[in-house]
């Protein structure tokens, strides 16, 4: 009985007819745990005598671990057959207890002997589960006997065995830390393992139990970063952080001359301005003086170790795994010189067509690289730009990347980028936006005025949330140059009638306060229409007032006094006492009496004093000091378990550390003749030399392993020409390399009996070998790739060794390239044409050609009229907030329309993409995507023999010519299901076969999301819920409900209404965005609308929350049948 069908007996139902079906049932728990025959069965099985009946009890009850069931109460039963003879039941047997153990520890320790006894097991695995199986026990009484047993598996002859020593030694520790001497002797031998099996998993045990001991990597240094590009993936990983750590204490900071003669000055003050004492920037001169004079002593030369270890982990950054790119980018930027860190950028740029948490993780680092070396990443600007279906947390680190790229050069097309994005319903994402432009503003002086402007035009906006926040922004950049913007003063002052957002009141007011002498006839004004409306006001726009009547007074009693001593009687009789207090202290202080002490001389100093024009600094300023790609650094605060990255040490520590002795012993004189030899052959051929333009992205090296990799030159081709000109250069200087080095291995055998390997000269031998090594690992790589791209009938498994690691990258060009295909005005995917393109697009893909730096134009000349004028424009007027400019909330679900089996070779997915679809806004916009896993080529795909219910429309995807095998293509179709949830029926045909499929909406993709406010949505409710009584208008229905325990908090109910329906939530009113002093509500209630994409019916869903996870789900809808499935969808949401 095979393991799938031992899988589909314990759903039960399925050998015989009459049998009830286990776990279909909703009331039932579980599939084992109402049927208790079902666990007696299994332990009779577990009792037999016969071996296959063991096996298959095991198999089944495996099953059931991996699907999550409880299986704890079949121990007893299980553990009887860890003396089992079978080979299968042994280790099935074992995988079962690793996963008990530590629950059933009295259980596990009578059958401690038995596993002692698995340890001299012939069968490496039965030896390698006894040790996971006694590691796993966690019980105090054994550790002696798991001593041993890790100390014998250490020196055991399989790999596999020594690999799960290395495992339990963080095990044992964690029991017994007592034991951490025996246990760095254990880790000292299995570092000199020369497997790379064991190498990653002894590291780690390195790193949990004894980091500090860097002494135990000196004589391993060398082999483990020659093992490294072999190790798997989650090995390299660990190495490679621990490796970083190490030559942070062993070797001399390459960049040592630069940072310091740059350090206090440069770029970073430029894009930063910070203000320092004068004595600090004396301190800095004397110290850039030291450095250079010992720079002029001392030149730096890199310690053959260091450039080895750089050298083994750059063909590392083409892994298809995240975390070892990560890693390898971290070390670049810790360790490399300055000139060769850009060759990460490409890699990182790379990970961006990840999934969204790589995105996230990925991003985080990028912001703090762009901080410190911002000319990486420039060429990559265009990765960079937001994408409407970007989560809201990545577009604000984008964001954050952009506004660190910003420079003189590139800020007219940023800031175009810009004014796009004021545009978007994401209203975080929009309020990120506007201080991405204030920071532009502040950094790059000649936009400044550009940019007030455009956040000038955006107080005019329906949106408070806009205003307050440019107004907040306004009054950051005005304060750097108040003079020359005494209209925009005005302007704002003139806003104070209709901006309600406290925050924005507040900010206009202090503004008006602070330069009242720049606007002498408007601002008694604006403070008698304030006193008017005094006792209205929140807290912080009265405090405000208060500081304003105060200042006025000082510079203009003839015209204020009256009114300030109004606006203080008024604020000492008001409900909060900190009004109150600060219409004492005021009083006292500018109205002098006999009684009022020294102060009030100084009242004008104190108020009209000079105030510092805010810094808008970079949230990521100061995270580097957090090793990158660390959870700290993520977090932006220390972890537990985070080891500070060690300082670089001033004088080199002693290289002959990490040198190996060797046994043979030769004349002395053929020492210096061979390294001289080899280095001249270094010098003259290396594999990645430091001349190959690693500070820029157009890097021949890796323009070569990226085509050699199949992914970007066979689908997309968007390497640049340069790119593979330099391929071909560099395949002729790997052919003469070999040459020289056939060459230099016959010399070397016939000086075979005069020659050793001299301990200094270890490091460039390994290297050397390591050389080779890799040069044949990408000839081959290549050499497999060139065929694939030659021969389209091969095999998937053939296919498959050679393919790229980048293959999400792959996906998405060959996505691009079909999605060009079909859009009306045709896209040629050819390198000229895509040269010769000038629009720049978001959505283009076209990242990887570098852009070309664009020349430096005068200052006064770089600003275009238009960009000015575009850039006024930047309100937000009633037309953008139509629904088309909504983005999907969350993330979207795909249906499987045609599976590979039924469709031979070719298998379709759908997802409703919830865009509108152009050709007809009343249609639902369906993405298929097409894949061809079969060996051969699929031709003519389109659609036939439509069959519809009466009213519904398609309009059919555009016929894919060919779908070439293991390709991928999107196509985008539409259909009008006339607001019901009926089937689309149609026939899906290629040039040979037919396939019946249909397509059935879920009630919540026939909607589409509008943007209302929370009157708007109010008033809406009531005037249709007032025509109920005549059978017409909407139709109300309530449902209570108990929220899940995962679903209590306002970003989880949001996101799973918005997942199940495709709503905008509506912003909640005025005074939710209040100053502190008004709390939240402590039973909130969130508010969402939309329109049926047919008709047009207004769709409204609210829902109130209530003390203890319970609440109340409202739907409101004029079609009742819409409604009713729409209540029960959101409800199935908000309570699994």
């Amino acid at each position: 009985m095979s393991a799938s069908s031992a899988f589909n007996d314990e759903k039960g139902g399925s050998s015989s007819v009459g049998e009830p079906e286990y776990g279909h049932d909703p009331a039932s728990g579980g599939i084992f745990s109402s049927d208790y025959k079902r666990h007696d069965d299994l332990k009779e099985m577990l009792d037999s005598n016969k071996d296959s009946l063991k096996l298959e009890a095991m198999k089944r009850i495996v099953a059931m671990i991996a699907r999550g069931k409880n299986a704890s109460d079949l121990f007893p039963a299980v553990v009887k057959n860890v003396a089992c003879k079978n080979i299968e039941v042994k280790k099935l047997v074992y995988v079962y207890l690793v996963r008990y153990a530590e629950e059933q520890q009295d259980l596990a320790l009578l059958s401690i002997s038995t596993f002692q006894r698995g340890l001299k097991d012939p069968n490496q695995l039965i030896r390698a589960s006894a040790l996971r199986v006694l590691s796993s026990i966690r019980v105090t009484i054994i550790v002696p006997i798991m001593m041993l047993a890790i100390k014998e598996a250490a020196s055991d002859m399989s790999p596999y065995v020594r690999k799960t020593a290395a495992h339990a030694i963080p095990k044992l520790y964690s029991l017994d830390p007592e034991q951490k001497d025996q246990l760095i002797e254990v880790i000292e031998k299995l570092l000199a393992d020369k497997t790379t099996l064991v190498a990653g998993s002894v590291v780690m045990a390195f790193e949990e139990v004894c980091p500090e001991r860097i002494d135990l990597i000196h004589k391993n240094y060398r082999k483990l970063c020659n093992l490294l590009i072999d190790v798997e993936e989650w090995g390299q990983v660990v190495i490679i952080n621990m490796l970083t750590r190490y030559a942070r204490t062993q070797f001399l900071n390459p960049n040592i001359n630069e940072s310091l003669l740059e350090e206090g000055g440069g770029g970073e003050k430029t894009f930063y301005g910070s203000d320092e004492d004068e004595d600090e920037d004396e301190e800095e001169k004397e110290k850039k003086a030291e450095v250079a004079a010992m720079a002029k002593r001392k030149p730096y030369v890199m310690d053959p170790d260091h450039r080895l270890l750089l050298r083994n982990t750059k063909p590392l950054l083409q892994s298809r795994n995240a975390a070892v790119v990560m890693a390898v980018a971290q070390l670049y930027f810790h360790l490399a010189p300055k000139a060769e860190v850009g060759v990460i950028a490409k890699a990182l740029v790379r990970l961006l067509r990840s999934h969204s948490e790589v995105q996230y993780v990925v991003l985080q680092n990028v912001a703090t690289m762009t901080i410190k070396r911002r000319g990486m990443f420039e060429p990559y600007l265009k990765s960079f730009y937001i994408r409407s279906t970007d989560p809201t947390q990545i577009k604000v680190l984008k964001l954050e990347v952009l506004t660190n790229l910003a420079n003189e050069t590139n800020i007219s097309t940023i800031l175009r980028e810009f004014q796009t994005y004021i545009k978007s319903m994401d209203k975080d994402f929009v309020a990120a936006t506007i201080q991405a432009i204030g920071r532009c503003a502040t950094n790059i002086g000649e936009v400044r005025d550009t940019c007030l402007n455009g956040l000038v035009q955006l107080l005019s906006n329906r949106d408070e949330l806009v205003v307050a926040e440019s107004v907040v922004v306004i009054k950051k950049l005005l304060q750097m140059q108040p003079e020359k913007h005494s209209d925009i003063i005005k302007h704002m002052a003139k806003l104070t009638d209709n901006i309600q957002v406290p925050m924005a009141r507040a900010s206009i007011l202090w503004l008006i306060g602070e330069y009242c002498e720049h606007v002498p006839k408007i601002a008694p004004d604006v403070l008698r229409k304030m006193a008017k409306s005094f006792t209205n006001e929140e807290d912080i726009v009265k405090l405000q007032i208060i500081n304003l009547a105060a200042k006025l007074y000082l510079t203009n009693s003839k015209q204020t006094k009256l009114l300030t001593q109004y606006v203080l009687n008024l604020a000492k009789y008001d409900q909060n006492y900190d009004i109150r207090d600060r219409a004492r202290f005021i009083r006292q202080l500018i109205v002098p009496t006999e009684k009022s002490g020294a102060l009030s001389k100084y009242a004008k100093k104190l108020f009209l004093a000079l105030k510092p024009a805010p810094v808008l600094e970079s949230p990521f300023k100061d995270r580097d000091h957090f090793q990158l790609g660390s959870l700290s650094h993520l977090l932006n605060a220390k972890a537990g378990g985070y080891q500070e990255l060690p300082d670089w040490p001033e004088a080199a520590p002693d290289p002959s550390v990490r040198n190996v002795e060797v046994k043979e012993s030769v004349p002395e004189w053929t020492k210096c003749s061979s390294r001289e030899k080899r280095k001249e052959k270094k010098v003259e051929k290396p594999f990645y030399s430091d001349s190959e333009g690693e500070s820029g992205p157009t890097e021949s090296a890796d323009s070569e392993s990226d085509s050699a990799s199949g992914s970007e030159s066979g689908s997309g081709s968007e390497e640049s020409g340069s790119g593979s000109e330099s391929e071909e250069s560099e395949e002729g200087s790997e052919s003469e390399e070999e040459e020289e080095e056939e060459e230099e291995k016959d010399k070397k055998k016939k000086k075979k009996e005069l020659k050793k390997p001299v301990p200094e000269t270890e490091s460039e031998q390994s290297s050397e070998e390591e050389d080779r090594k890799i040069k044949r690992k990408s000839k081959q790589r290549k050499s497999d790739s060139e065929s694939e791209s030659d021969e389209d009938e091969e095999s998937e498994s053939e296919s498959s060794q050679s393919e790229s690691e980048d293959s999400e990258s792959e996906i998405e060009v060959k996505k691009k390239k079909k999605t060009a295909e079909m859009k009306p005005p045709s896209k040629p995917v050819k390198k000229e044409t895509k040269k010769e393109k000038k629009e720049m697009s978001l959505l283009d893909l076209d990242d990887f050609e570098p852009a070309p730096s664009p020349q430096v134009t005068p200052v006064n000349t770089f600003l275009s009229n238009s960009l000015v004028t575009d850039l006024e424009g930047l309100s937000l007027s009633d037309s953008v907030l139509s629904p088309a400019t909504i983005a999907p909330s969350s993330v979207l679900k795909n249906y499987e329309l045609l599976h590979r089996i039924t469709g031979e070779g070719l298998s379709v997915e759908y997802c409703f993409s919830r865009q509108p679809f152009s050709p007809d806004a009343n249609m639902v916009a369906v993405q298929m995507q097409f894949t061809n896993s079969a060996t051969s080529d699929t031709k003519n795909l389109h659609m036939e023999d439509v069959k519809l219910q009466s009213g519904m429309r398609v309009k059919e995807f555009p016929e894919i010519e060919l779908l070439s095998a293991g390709e991928t293509a999107m196509a985008v179709m539409g259909i009008d299901f006339c607001d019901s949830t009926q089937a689309a029926n149609f026939q899906l045909c290629t040039h040979t076969r037919k396939f019946f499929v249909s397509i059935q909406p879920p009630v919540g993709e026939l909607m589409r999301p509008i943007f209302l406010t929370e009157n708007e949505f109010k008033k809406e409710q009531e005037k249709l819920l007032q025509n109920l009584g005549q059978l017409m208008g909407m139709n109300e229905i309530t449902e209570k409900l108990t929220l899940d325990a995962k679903c209590r908090n306002e970003h989880a109910i949001v996101q799973r209404v918005t997942t199940a329906a495709n709503l905008s939530r509506v912003p909640c009113g005025s005074d939710k965005e209040c100053s502190p002093p008004v709390p939240p509500p402590d039973h909130p209630v969130y508010r969402f609308a939309g329109r049926t994409v047919t008709s047009s019916s207004l769709v409204l869903v609210t829902v109130a929350t209530k003390e203890e996870g319970a609440a109340q789900l409202t739907v409101n809808c004029e079609k009742m049948v819409i409604g009713t499935m729409l209540v029960k969808d959101i409800l199935l949401a908000l309570t699994q």
